[in-house]
């Protein structure tokens, strides 16, 4: 090469190094032209790269291939260079001469190798940092995920640009019905198509991501918001592009809106704020959107409070067992009970529905059901022993205990180690989550009864699935909610009278034992006999008694219902 040519190469060089080593950031369409007057310096009429997460995506010729330049004309590949990452990614580089063209010297195809290493050497670290990104702030399905929502909070935050943001975190209601009315092919089209939507609102103006499941978060410009909680509260999306086929999506949203000067010391400050507000939604019925305000942090208090207080209260076994009892309203016999837990602190009862809830949303309900269960036994055993005449007694599992793959087993080795009788147990699992698979709680039903072990369904009518949740799966006993049961104002062809009648009649068609809950007057009681449903339990007998109130009802074993006509 000539001392004009050295100098040439070298001031492309310069360019080419300056493109590729910005702090921030690098110059692509510089790099670009940098590449393209390396060919044209050599005489190159095509120069390709080549990117592959792995050999077996290469081999499948899967990959990103770019072409950095073309001349058009005809060519053949004259050298080829393949480099293999320590992440076992591949990266290659072809470049191509026309036929008729002067063949390089020794030193400038050294030197056209040595730049061709260069590019892919940067080329492999680019493409890594981009696969570093997609893994680490995307889930496998290609939604950006939590981190994605965390950083882009932080960049805010730094900004001091949150003020005049909303932020929100919505779970799609009933999205495990969904899957299976439509399949779960069809669901995820469904789940992507209303993501789409809302990202498509918000654009360059925030981000949308996902937590994982069915939840999802936003941050976005406060002039968003109504578009967006218009989405959330539900909106038909298509799921079959073929046919048009379209679904309803809704869902439970939790919103914050930031003031101006809003700042935070975490992003997680942020999450909890949208995490408390989009349970409350998810738990109040009707109201599918729930705006933050500071009284949700007293509750997040109470509820770090109760979950500190619980290891210590299962040790001390401030947990009680009080048992409602069920009648046999033609004989008033004593038919069974249903245990049922008090919590003693301190001389104090704290009611159920003030740590029931907190302690459903981890696993320690499954612990404090487990310790039920086994405090229970732990009566009938002493009853049998005592020559007392036990009933059944029915005690409460959560859906929370279906992620157990051995249930079966931890349900059998409480029951077996005090000698129960398998008849003497029923486990009631409600009706009202929507949350778990059916074949797994049609899987852990089948395996009870086989075991001998009642299973019955609380709280009929209250959930979104009533006649799919008994056709499916093989249960003992139904308990009507007590929203089904006629009121005294009630007539005979009133709505809840007219579904009360049904209900019963189906379940008995169905072979199913009906115990009608919440039973408070003796007008229910002729009710109850006009529709053949024998079994009630409620105030009108008898309140959740503690255990010696309990063995005295045990002791009688009759209730005066016959008179009660």
């Amino acid at each position: 090469m000539t001392d004009e040519r050295k100098a040439a190469f070298y001031l492309l060089m310069e360019k080419l190094a300056s493109a590729m080593t910005q702090t921030d950031r690098f110059d692509k369409i510089a790099i670009l032209r940098a590449i393209g007057d390396f060919c044209r310096f050599f005489g190159i009429s095509k120069a390709v790269s080549e990117f592959y997460k792995n050999a077996s995506l290469e081999k499948q010729d899967k990959g990103e291939k770019i072409v950095a330049f073309d001349s058009g004309s005809e060519s053949d590949i004259i050298y080829t260079e393949r480099i293999v990452t320590r992440s076992r990614a591949i990266v290659k580089g072809s470049i191509y001469m026309a036929k008729d063209t002067p063949p390089l010297s020794e030193e400038e195809n050294n030197k056209l190798i040595l730049i061709m290493r260069m590019l892919l050497s940067f080329l492999s670290r680019y493409r890594l940092e981009m696969v570093i990104e997609q893994f680490i702030f995307y889930d496998d399905t290609g939604y950006p995920n939590v981190r994605s929502f965390l950083r882009h909070l932080e960049m805010l935050n730094e900004k001091k640009a949150l003020g005049g943001h909303t932020a929100v975190y919505y779970n799609l209601r009933h999205f495990t019905l969904v899957n299976r009315d439509i399949g779960r092919s069809a669901g995820d089209i469904a789940m992507r198509s209303f993501y789409e939507m809302i990202k498509n609102i918000i654009g360059d103006k925030g981000i949308v991501c996902r937590v994982g499941g069915d939840n999802f978060v936003a941050v976005f410009d406060d002039e968003l918001t109504d578009d967006i909680l218009d989405i959330l509260s539900g909106t038909p999306v298509i799921y079959d592009t073929n046919t048009g086929k379209r679904i309803m999506v809704s869902a439970s949203t939790g919103v914050l809106r930031m003031q101006e000067g809003y700042t935070f010391d975490t992003p997680g400050d942020i999450m909890d704020r949208i995490l408390a507000s989009s349970q409350a939604a998810k738990n109040g019925g009707k109201d599918n959107v729930v705006f933050y305000d500071e009284k949700m942090e007293i509750g997040k208090e109470k509820r770090m409070q109760i979950q500190q207080l619980f290891p210590k209260a299962i040790e001390n076994e401030e947990f009680k067992v009080f048992y409602q009892p069920k009648i046999d309203i033609e004989t008033g016999e004593l038919a069974g009970a249903e245990a049922l837990c008090r919590w003693f602190k301190d001389g104090k009862i704290i009611p159920p529905m003030e740590f029931i809830p907190i302690l459903e949303q981890n696993t320690d309900i499954c612990q404090l059901d487990f310790y039920m269960l086994d405090h229970v036994c732990k009566d009938i055993r002493r009853w049998l022993d005592e020559g007392r005449k036990v009933v059944r007694v029915s005690v409460n599992l959560s859906r929370k205990h279906m992620m157990d793959v051995d249930l079966l087993e931890h349900i059998i080795s409480i029951v077996d180690k005090y000698r129960v009788p398998h008849e003497y147990i029923e486990i009631e699992l409600t009706e009202t989550t929507t949350d778990v698979e059916f074949r797994d709680l049609k899987r852990v039903v089948s395996s009870l009864q086989q075991q001998g072990i009642y299973t019955s369904v609380d709280d009929f009518g209250m959930g979104y699935s009533s006649l799919n949740l008994i056709r499916e799966i093989p249960w003992n006993v139904l308990k009507v909610d007590r929203s089904f049961l006629p009121v005294d104002e009630d007539v005979e062809d009133s709505t809840r009278s007219v579904m009360f009648k049904y209900v019963v009649a189906m379940a008995k068609d169905l072979g199913l034992e009906c115990v009608a809950e919440g039973v408070e007057t003796t007008n229910q009681v002729k009710v109850l006999k006009a529709n053949h449903c024998i079994f009630a339990q409620g105030f009108l007998f008898d309140k959740p008694l503690p255990i010696d109130e309990f063995e005295q009802r045990m002791k009688s074993h009759f209730y005066n219902v016959r008179n009660e006509e």
